[in-house]
């Protein structure tokens, strides 16, 4: 980012933004970011929570990386968002049932990952075909042919419960409290 000052009081800012072989120069750097695509980018981690304070996000796309871990609720706060593309990394555990929210979402490929659990159903979910969950073998339900059994609603129910958005810390920290507590307990 190149900044230049024109007087006392005001600054210039700019920066150059380089986009399928193009080069785009922002004379102001934008406040609102309304579509972000970082795929393909070999990222590893999981999706951070505070990715759901985005609020004014309309594409999301996200895919072909190394995510792991669970896909956030907090992508549920995005209202605005058109677009989700989280396919082809290893993420886990169940689709949130905050995703229901998204009314305005159109796109949701949420392919090639590591899934389980039965799909959310209302609302937005309800137009999605088999293609948004390809390559998940552990999904179940509509717009699947694979049925949902008893496991798989209580699956859901505990990873819901025991996710890391409800309290604010993962089952690891309770166990390494646990632990500690333990030892001096002992002791």
């Amino acid at each position: 980012m190149d900044m230049y000052r024109l007087n006392s009081t005001d600054y210039y800012d700019s920066v150059t933004v380089a986009t399928k072989g193009i080069n785009i120069t922002l004379v102001k750097i934008p406040t609102i970011f309304v579509s972000i695509d970082l795929s393909r980018n070999k990222f590893e981690g999981e999706i951070p929570y505070v990715i759901g304070e985005l609020d004014a996000l309309k594409g999301l796309n996200l895919s072909h990386n190394r995510l792991n871990g669970p896909i956030p609720q907090s992508i549920g706060n995005l209202t605005n968002l058109e677009s989700l593309d989280l396919s082809s990394n290893m993420l886990t555990g169940v689709i949130p049932s905050e995703l229901t929210n998204l009314n305005s979402l159109e796109v949701l490929d949420l392919s090639n990952n590591h899934l389980v659990g039965e799909i959310p159903q209302g609302k937005q979910f309800n137009t999605f075909t088999n293609d948004s969950y390809e390559g998940n073998l552990g999904l179940c339900g509509i717009p699947l042919s694979k049925k949902c059994g008893p496991e798989q609603h209580s699956q859901a129910s505990a990873n819901k419960f025991w996710s890391e958005e409800k309290f604010g810390f993962g089952w690891k920290a309770v166990a390494i409290g646990y632990g500690c507590g333990f030892v001096i307990g002992i002791g």
